[in-house]
């Protein structure tokens, strides 16, 4: 492993992370972690980002977050902490690669208070932005939710335009795929958005 690819400073934490882990590229689209997964790794992004989203048994799935470079994904710490398996899947949403860490390693880790900082850090921004998609969800309109995954989907892509289809943004946020073409219409109407064939350009951030 590179030592330009570390987000740490502590030589000694370095010296581990090129000792054990490895790095590995994904394609744009392509399923990093599906649910089910054993979580062998924690992922850091090292560049690109990845996409979480929260399935359930029936395969409905929601959006919750991105994952951007010198980020991991608190929900994978708490499988791997707890034993269980995967509960979320993790898309490429762009060219991506990301360092795996070791499951076996993450608590032993602890005593460098570097990355036991980085942990606890990325606990609570990731919390903050699991709160922020409970309250979309519980409190506001689709209209809102829709709006929000498609700024987030933007800035992950660093684009305005997403080649993205009515039932891809559907099955993402659990909703009929009618409903998501009858607000994406009145978004238009709006000026919040621009449709394409297959494509939406997001004219608001």
């Amino acid at each position: 492993m590179e030592k330009s690819k570390t987000v740490f400073t502590d030589p000694v934490l370095n010296a581990e992370i090129e000792k054990n882990a490895r790095t590995r590229e994904f394609k744009k689209g392509e399923v990093i972690v599906k649910p089910g997964d054993e979580i062998i790794f924690i992922p850091i992004v090292i560049k690109g980002n990845i996409r979480i989203i929260r399935q359930d048994l029936d395969g409905a799935e929601v959006f919750l977050y991105h994952l951007y470079p010198g980020q991991t994904c608190a929900m994978s710490l708490t499988c791997c902490q707890s034993g269980k398996k995967s509960m979320i899947k993790a898309i490429a949403e762009d060219d991506t690669e990301i360092l795996q860490i070791p499951v076996k390693l993450t608590e032993d880790w602890f005593k460098f208070p570097e990355w036991k900082a980085y942990i606890s850090s990325n606990y609570n921004n990731r919390f903050a932005e699991l709160m922020q998609v409970i309250d979309l969800i519980a409190f506001s309109n689709m209209d809102k939710q829709l709006l929000h995954y498609l700024q987030e989907r933007s800035k992950a892509l660093n684009t305005r335009v997403l080649d993205i289809t009515h039932q891809e943004i559907a099955d993402e946020l659990h909703a009929h795929r009618e409903a998501i073409s009858r607000l994406l219409r009145i978004m238009e109407q709006k000026k919040l958005v621009r449709l394409g064939r297959n494509s939406i350009e997001v004219l608001t951030t």
